[in-house]
């Protein structure tokens, strides 16, 4: 099988989660950077990290790296690259995205114009063509300018892996799934435990929590780029893949995780989502306000995303609401509380400094996750799934 340096782009601050993921996958990671982890693996690879990883955003084959602080080396150092080995003659291929930090080149259209006109010229030495028709299939291609090094990735995913197929409808401001799984597994809880989103909009946390409950790969329902890259990765790779990761999915587990919104819309999309995520009966979804946040079992977990007045008259509402939270949050025995805000007097409110607080880019916007443990509830004995 072919060996591959594969690129994992991620949420910045949450590279450990990821790393830990790819090495619970059973690949050797090589490089951990802000916002990208580095590994090593074969095709399976390249199909098991796009179906089974929940906290990345796509899975790169590298191509290759080098130095560039020209447009002329940029043309150099791309046209030294064997494009010829990935992509056929008939292949459409392109500079889907071209991000630079603290690069002298920092013109993401100059870049990708560029690229394309190098790798244009290595295609016509390689395949002896003036031209190419570029009507079979696609070959996105990504590329990351850090301190002037050039690193160049062919892009396996295509749209997005937070996009697991689930979610049709939105809430105003949702969460994406692979962050809102990685918050998750920055927590202690595990799919016994209870876990309640008093703020839980189109349903993410839940139903994210829902799937790793059930073990189910956050890819199993979707499709990849690279599906298409018979020459590159064999089809087979694609079916076992899909295979292991049908015959790990147990649906017949106990839970207890709860969604709350006060808008009955929201708590409509909600349910909806998450029966086409296929665990809509390990749910309870439920219009009630944040207010009424009450459960009568210890040892649970709020695990939410609440507003932080994107609009300048919602502004006004936030200590209040922060404060309700704190109230809901004590008045539960011996819970932890886990959430993710861009509102940054939320401790204050709350009414308790956080035990540990990360912060987090979600997209360009700086959040804050604040944790607040809880006691650890008694051990209980593994339970393995009852299928059958």
């Amino acid at each position: 099988m072919k060996k591959f340096e594969l690129i994992a782009p991620c949420h910045f601050g949450l590279e450990a989660v990821l790393k830990k993921e790819i090495i619970e996958l059973g690949y050797d990671v090589s490089v951990v950077e802000d916002g990208r982890v580095t590994f090593l693996g074969d095709e399976e690879a390249v199909c098991r990290a796009n179906i089974f990883l929940r906290t990345a955003e796509r899975i790169l084959i590298k191509v290759g790296s080098f130095h560039a602080e020209t447009f002329e080396e940029l043309f150099v150092g791309t046209k030294s690259l064997p494009w010829e080995e990935y992509i056929p003659k008939d292949g459409k291929f392109w500079v889907a995205k071209a991000a630079s930090v603290k690069s002298k080149l920092f013109s993401p259209s100059d870049i990708q114009s560029i690229m394309k006109k190098a790798m244009v010229e290595r295609m016509k030495q390689s395949y002896d063509l003036s031209w190419f028709a570029e009507d079979g299939e696609s070959f996105p291609v990504r590329v990351f300018l850090m301190k002037d090094e050039v690193t160049v990735g062919l892009d396996t995913t295509g749209e997005s892996l937070h996009k697991r197929g689930y979610r049709k409808l939105t809430a105003k401001a949702p969460i994406a799934e692979n962050l809102a799984a990685a918050l998750i597994m920055l927590t202690p809880w595990r799919g016994d435990r209870i876990l309640v989103d008093p703020f839980c909009g189109s349903g993410t946390f839940p139903i994210e929590a829902a799937m790793m409950a059930a073990s189910m790969a956050p890819g199993m329902n979707r499709s990849f780029t690279a599906e298409s890259w018979g020459h590159i990765i064999g089809k087979k790779n694609w079916y076992d893949t899909v295979d292991e990761a049908q015959e790990m999915v147990c649906l017949d587990v106990d839970t207890d995780i709860q969604g709350y919104d006060i808008d009955e819309k929201m708590v409509e999309i909600a349910r909806a989502n998450a029966k086409l995520a296929g665990v809509e009966k390990l749910i309870h979804f439920q219009r009630r306000a944040a207010e009424q946040l009450s459960h009568p079992k210890k040892y649970g977990f709020i695990i939410t995303n609440p507003p932080y007045g994107e609009r300048i008259e919602e502004k006004k509402n936030l200590p209040a609401l922060y404060s309700m939270l704190g109230e809901r949050y004590r008045a539960l025995d011996s819970w932890s509380m886990y959430l993710i805000t861009a509102y940054d007097q939320a401790e204050r409110d709350i009414g308790r400094k956080a035990d540990k607080n990360r912060k987090i880019y979600n997209g360009m916007m700086k959040t804050y996750f604040y944790q607040y443990m809880g006691p650890k509830p008694p051990r209980k004995s593994n339970e393995t799934c009852r299928k059958g």
